[in-house]
């Protein structure tokens, strides 16, 4: 092969020189084929036959005959090519096909500059429907098929001839230079100019090992290297080959900055270490270094250790070189000699102006100061509960503030000494003003990198994680907005008669339309926050940087989110205390009392709004809570009221002793037990992990079948228990069910009184307290105090135990309850008592369980006989209750 040899080849070219030169010249030389071809006689043009050699194991390939087959491609079969004496016919095309592409057959096809291909691409080619590839080459797959690839840091002459073939094997394309053409950037090495012009194109860079794995998966027909889920187990991480120290973090940044640099494929040392290639500084609390750093020591900001992070490679350290502050004598010096000039007056009076200048801007920042001073103005309750205001926005007077997100207009002079109403109104104007700037940061400094497209490294977070975490942000900035030049322009031309109310009540709609998705969202918002910052370093490296510019304020973006949540209602406080400056002969009094009543409107929209979504979201816990949960549970007039945590007392739902949830919805009762055995985690196509279901449905009861409540008095032997009289409709007799709560919240006096209150409005009686009875123990046989015995938990961990042997041995398999409603009705046409029939087959059902699974039971034996004991008073009570 003639590009082989050049590679190979002693002579001064570069062993990376362009693959693509070469293709393009076949190329262009088919092109002129063509062109020619079409003015010649198709006639006159010899007819020359393509056909497929299968070399030795190749041709006792069935898929692969099958799939020439299909592409309608001639095939003969050759364990030697001396075989073929006509293979230099210029009458046919031979195209060889061989398994292996490191023996001696292949080596002798190369050097007589034959079409060598592999199976795969013949399967390839039968799977697309496309005709054999013309390559100058050998191809053994398309693997690597339309990818430039390019190299660098490799000093080894054999490991790079070695990998640029396996790359041309594979159907990729070698590029000398880097350019934006090209693709994949395999690197030995994180230093030099191409790794440097990969980072800031975007282009992936990978490691050698990239290349040799993807050889070994070279029989997977559908496989592509490019695949981004393959590529990035191969990624060259930000901090190979880097030794970093940090200089002026605190313990725990340190120590997590030191797990990400391991994270990331780096190594951390000691600060001072002779070994050390970057030292990252806190730049905000070092201002000197302790030692001279080294030539080749990097000294940079902590910006470059969360840039690098974030973009997926490594920074260029030249942006970030952390450098020393200025010395204060320094500083004086060059100000007393700017003010020593003959024109220092002058310069004095400017830097005064200054001064007054920048303090008026701080009355528009919509950060507070660190250490807020005591304000000896008048604050409202408004400008106290709106955190984005600050005391020193209302000190100030003789001047309208102006906002930081829009120029405002020439300020026309006003009065020193204002109204009461104004000066209010202006620190509605101010916290509205600092409000805007927020949302504005908000979109500007987050979402919108988020969101932007071409991404270093690639997307930072999925779309719909972008979307649950900003949510209508953008609407409601733009609704603030407008309300905030509209204030500005009633400051500018301030009179008393001008209306605050209209202003608000112009806008109630929008913010009826815009704050329920948010503020009804906003703890989804954070849980989103917390997981992808745990989750994805990348995200926490976004975080850290944007977070530590000066608009945040030294704020996390999850802070910065709270302010839709608080701004409605410190918007409330201060339109009534513009209400109680507002004199009553004044129209905008009355505008003002409406404007309040529709904020009020809207939070009590957001507040029932937001009990809708919590109750939705409740609903949805206990479906995937509950495994087998009925179907028929969601409805949109149903919400949960109240979840209690029980042990069942009797036998009738469950066995006794096991753990019960009872679910208190508006209108019915789900009752669930405790799951055995748990199934494994359900994964949605989001990627979000939901618990296994932890609970098994037993039955889902309307409160209409419930008649009585019983409230069990509390005795030695009997703690926290309640039963239930219950009717189902299958059901000829009244059952009891007995539960003994195994919580202390919510006690049983006000859980029994909730309970009643919801079966009383099912059933449409208003005499709730009625529907409570209390009973002694021993009148409905309820006993708690065995409950936690060893000997309970023993007797039931057996009366499992005959379950399972009971059911391997039984032909039917029929559940005892549906075998004991059968019994029940069938005792019942003929005149017998249920209970007789119902004991009798439980006492036999028993006797034969204990003997099969040949455990002594003393519980198990009398259990007989106390059902029948138990059955008698249970009648007995149930008919004096009814």
């Amino acid at each position: 092969m003639a590009d082989n040899s050049m590679l190979v080849s002693e002579t001064g070219r570069s062993l990376l020189s362009d693959s693509s030169v070469l293709d393009s010249k076949i190329v262009e030389s088919s092109k002129e084929n063509v062109s020619l071809g079409s003015v010649l006689d198709v006639e006159e043009m010899p007819q020359i036959e393509t056909r497929v050699v299968l070399v030795q194991e190749a041709g006792k390939q069935e898929e692969l005959l099958k799939a020439l087959e299909e592409i309608k491609v001639p095939y003969i079969k050759t364990d030697t090519i001396e075989e073929l004496e006509d293979s230099d016919s210029p009458e046919f095309e031979s195209i060889f096909v061989v398994s292996e592409f490191q023996d001696s057959i292949f080596n002798n096809l190369c050097k007589a500059d034959c079409r060598v291909i592999g199976p795969p691409v013949v399967l390839h080619c039968a799977q697309k429907g496309e005709p054999l590839p013309f390559s100058c080459r050998p191809l053994y797959c398309a693997s690597m098929l339309n990818l430039v690839l390019c190299f660098t840091g490799f000093r080894k002459k054999d490991e790079l001839v070695k990998l640029v073939t396996l790359v041309h094997h594979m159907g990729g394309i070698i590029r000398r230079d880097l350019s934006s053409k090209v693709t994949h950037l395999v690197a030995n090495s994180t230093h030099g100019d191409k790794f440097r012009i990969a980072v800031s194109l975007g282009t992936p860079i990978v490691k050698a090992e990239w290349i040799y794995k993807a050889w070994e998966r070279r029989n997977e027909i559908d496989f592509c290297a490019a695949d981004d889920d393959f590529r990035n187990q191969f990624k060259v991480p930000p901090f190979q080959d880097c030794m970093l120290s940090f200089l002026g973090f605190s313990d725990d940044e340190k120590a997590n900055m030191e797990e990400m640099t391991k994270m990331q494929g780096g190594h951390y040392l000691p600060v001072g270490d002779e070994r050390c290639t970057h030292l990252v500084v806190e730049e905000s609390t070092v201002k000197d270094l302790p030692f001279e750093p080294l030539k080749s020591l990097y000294v940079v900001k902590q910006e470059w250790f969360w840039g690098s992070i974030q973009m997926d490679a490594r920074a260029g350290e030249s942006m970030y070189l952390f450098e020393k502050s200025e010395s204060p004598g320094l500083k004086k010096s060059v100000s007393l000699l700017s003010l020593n000039t003959p024109n220092s007056n002058r310069k004095r009076r400017r830097l005064k102006e200054t001064l007054a200048q920048l303090t008026r801007e701080t009355d528009v920042s919509p950060f507070p100061p660190r250490k807020r001073p005591s304000a000896e103005h008048s604050l409202s309750i408004g400008s106290l509960l709106d955190i984005s205001n600050t005391p020193e926005s209302s000190a100030t007077s003789g001047e309208t503030p102006k906002s930081s997100a829009r120029p405002s207009k020439n300020a026309t002079p006003l009065a020193l000494k204002q109204s009461a109403r104004w000066q209010v109104a202006k620190e509605l104007y101010q916290t509205e003003s600092n409000y805007v700037d927020i949302l504005t940061t908000i979109i500007q400094l987050f979402q919108v990198p988020l969101e932007k497209e071409g991404q270093l490294g690639g997307p930072i977070l999925a779309q719909e994680e972008i979307k649950t975490i900003f949510g209508s942000i953008p609407d409601i900035l733009d609704v603030h907005t407008k309300i905030k030049e509209d204030l500005e322009d009633l400051m500018m031309n301030w009179t008393e008669s001008k209306s605050i109310g209209d202003i608000v009540l112009k806008y109630s709609k929008d913010l009826l339309k815009t704050y329920p998705p948010f503020v009804n969202f906003f703890e989804m918002s954070k849980e989103t926050i917390t997981r992808c910052e745990k989750q994805k370093p990348r995200f926490h490296a976004f975080l850290k940087i944007n977070q530590a510019k000066p608009e945040c304020g030294r704020q996390s973006l999850a802070e910065l989110l709270i302010r839709p949540v608080q701004r409605l209602p410190s918007v409330a406080l201060l339109l009534n205390d513009i209400k109680k400056h507002t004199a009553e002969d004044n129209p905008d009094k009355i505008t003002l009392e409406r404007a309040i009543e529709s904020l009020k409107e809207v939070m009590t929209h957001i507040n029932e709004d937001k009990r809708k979504t919590e109750a939705q979201r409740q609903f949805f816990d206990v479906v995937y809570e509950v495994d087998g949960c009925p179907a028929n549970l969601l409805s949109s007039h149903r919400s949960l009221v109240q979840r209690l945590e029980t042990v069942a007392l009797g036998d009738d739902l469950c066995d006794r002793g096991e753990q019960v949830t009872l679910f208190l919805f508006n209108d019915c009762l789900e009752i669930a037990r405790k799951r055995h055995k748990v199934i494994g985690a359900f994964k949605s196509p989001h990627g979000h992990t939901r618990p296994p279901a932890s609970l098994k449905h037993v039955v889902l009861m309307p409160l209409s079948q419930i008649k009585k409540v019983l409230d069990i008095r509390e005795t030695e032997d009997c703690r926290k228990a309640f039963a239930l009289v219950v009717r189902p409709p299958t059901e000829p007799n009244n059952k009891l069910l007995s539960f003994q709560m195994t919580t202390e919240e919510p006690p049983k006096e006000d859980w029994l009184k909730m309970l009643c209150r919801h079966v009383a409005n099912t059933i449409c009686k208003a005499d709730a307290e009625n529907l409570i009875y209390t009973v002694d123990p021993d009148s409905v046989e309820v006993n708690t105090k065995d409950m936690d015995s060893t000997l309970s938990r023993a007797s039931r961990a057996i009366k499992k135990t005959s379950k399972k042997v009971t059911r391997a041995f039984s032909f039917s398999k029929t559940p005892k309850r549906a075998l004991r409603r059968a019994l029940m009705s069938h005792s019942a046409t003929e005149g017998r008592s249920p209970s007789s029939a119902n004991e009798s087959y439980i006492g036999s059902r028993l006797t034969s369980t204990s003997s099969l699974a040949g455990i002594p039971s003393p519980s198990l034996v009398s259990l007989p006989s106390i059902f029948e004991k138990r059955s008698h008073t249970l009648s007995r009570s149930t008919t004096h209750l009814i």
